[in-house]
C-alpha cells in the first residue's frame, strides 16, 4: 500500500507535509515549520533568511522562499536534499506524537500527493521524483534503527 499526502490538515498524515504546526530549535534558532527552515536556508546568513524564519505562516515562507527577486545561495541546488534531511529528522526527533505516526506507517511507500512538483512529490504525471517522500521514509528507517538500539537521536539512552 502506499500512504499519499500533503495537506497539513489531513489526519492522521498531515504532520508530514511542511506546512504542519511542528516547530523545532536548528542551528540555535526557533522554526514554527520545515517549510520556514527549508525557504530560509536558501539565504543563509542573509537578512531575507530571517524575514523567512519570522512569516506569520509557512505559506507565506514559501512565497518569500520562492521570490524571484532574490539571489539563492550559489550552492542550493547541490545542498537542498541535506536542507530538508535536516529540518524533517529534527521536526521528527523533536515531537514523539508525530514521530510515532511515522513509524506506524510501517514499511508503506509514503507520497507527497502534489501535481505541481515534480522534484518533491510525484508531479503532474505521478512520476516524479518524491523526494520528500524518500526523505520521509528514510528517516522513518533512521528513527526505527535508534529505537532498536535503544538510544535517542542524539546516542543518548532512552529513558525507560
Amino acid at each position: 500500500m502506499t500512504i499519499y499526502f500533503y495537506g497539513a490538515e489531513e489526519v492522521p498524515h498531515g504532520c508530514f507535509s511542511n506546512f504542519s504546526d511542528h516547530g523545532f530549535d536548528l542551528d540555535g534558532l526557533w522554526w514554527p515549520t520545515s517549510e520556514h527552515y527549508f525557504q530560509a536556508q536558501k539565504f543563509e546568513g542573509t537578512r531575507h533568511a530571517d524575514l523567512v524564519r519570522r512569516a506569520r505562516t509557512p505559506l507565506r515562507a514559501a512565497e518569500l522562499g520562492r521570490d524571484p527577486a532574490k539571489l539563492l545561495r550559489r550552492d542550493w541546488e547541490r545542498v537542498k536534499d541535506d536542507v530538508m534531511r535536516r529540518a524533517v529528522a529534527t521536526k521528527f526527533g523533536a515531537h514523539a506524537d508525530i514521530r510515532d505516526i511515522l513509524l506506524s506507517t510501517g514499511n508503506e511507500e509514503l507520497v507527497e500527493d502534489t501535481t505541481t512538483d515534480h522534484y518533491w512529490g510525484r508531479g503532474r504525471t505521478g512520476n516524479g521524483k518524491n523526494m520528500l517522500g524518500r526523505i520521509l521514509m528514510r528517516t522513518r528507517h533512521q528513527l526505527r534503527a535508534e529505537a532498536l538500539e535503544g538510544n535517542d537521536r542524539h546516542g543518548r539512552p532512552n529513558a525507560s
